[in-house]
């Protein structure tokens, strides 16, 4: 299978991305677009033309980001709906409340190497509750208003973090295995991955695809528990740049019909079958395993169906 590449790379921006992409009639979601990266993928999509809803914890503080944008752009269609996707019951509110055919899932809200072992009000370790098990029940959820939209996508946030540990299947609530946050981390970070691949083996037939992506070193407040970014200058980029293949994935035509696959600086990444010191632009074969994506989503439909 040939890999993807698309023209663009490490130093585009969201904003060259989607340059001539006429997104008028579309209505995305972007999860945590009131912070990082988040704010310019919603600042790309709606430039471009799109409804953009941005889904947030902390609703007052979005709807400031949101005002900001909407001054900024010109563009009336961003709006805010309240998700705390770390809490369950939230995410069933916010799939209760969505009424309309949705052409853009952004699964882009994430923690990242909390330094304590915490967890949800299900019990659930609160990196994958947070990064994936939340997402998972939302693009579960929402699944017939994509259906509907004809043609929608599905983009989920992942990180080069997912090389750091596959699936902990026995368990993935560090229940008995000693708490490590950075394996924490790369364990929710891969399961974003393997949901991509889920999709692509569940709901191609219904016109939905769906990629995940590693946007970068972006200094942003995801970094709070490990002292800032580490990452050296030559290798980091600007919120901008870092939103550019979020936006690709959701919405350049470049990559209509592609699904089920992993893209780093706007290009499909090498498949590896061991870490390598410069991990850039590749992704562990587990977590594009078709048989680890049934698994984990098997995994993840038994722990949302019993949470309260």
């Amino acid at each position: 299978m040939t890999r993807i590449t698309t023209g663009f790379g490490f130093t585009s921006t969201a904003a060259e991305v989607l340059h001539d992409a006429d997104l008028r009639g579309k209505t995305m979601i972007v999860t945590g677009g009131a912070s990082g990266i988040g704010i310019e993928t919603v600042r790309a999509l709606a430039v471009a033309g799109a409804a953009v809803t941005i889904a947030a914890r902390r609703v007052e503080a979005a709807e400031s980001v949101a005002a900001e944008l909407r001054a900024e752009t010109g563009h009336a269609a961003i709006g805010v709906r309240a998700l705390d996707v770390a809490d369950l019951a939230s995410v069933r509110r916010f799939v209760a409340a969505w009424d309309k055919p949705l052409h853009a899932l952004i699964n882009n809200a994430g923690i990242m190497a909390l330094p304590e072992l915490a967890r949800n009000n299900a019990g659930r370790e609160m990196q994958f509750a947070t990064n994936y098990l939340g997402h998972f029940a939302l693009t579960r959820g929402l699944h017939p208003w994509l259906r509907a939209a004809g043609g929608a996508r599905v983009v989920s946030v992942s990180s080069t973090g997912s090389l750091w540990s596959p699936i902990l299947w026995d368990d993935p609530d560090f229940r008995f295995t000693p708490y490590d946050p950075f394996v924490a981390y790369g364990q929710s970070k891969t399961a974003c991955i393997l949901l991509s691949a889920g999709i692509a083996l569940k709901w191609t037939a219904d016109g939905i695809t769906s990629n995940a992506l590693n946007p970068g070193a972006i200094a942003t407040n995801l970094q709070r528990h490990t002292g800032g970014l580490k990452t050296p200058e030559p290798f980091r980029k600007t919120p901008q740049q870092g939103a550019a293949t979020t936006v690709l994935l959701a919405a350049s035509p470049l990559v209509a019909g592609v699904t089920g696959r992993y893209f780093d600086d706007c290009t499909e990444a090498e498949v590896v079958d061991a870490r390598r010191d410069q991990p850039i632009g590749t992704v562990a074969r587990y977590a594009l395993d078709p048989q680890n994506a049934a698994r984990l989503w098997d995994m993840a439909e038994r722990m949302i169906s019993t949470a309260s």
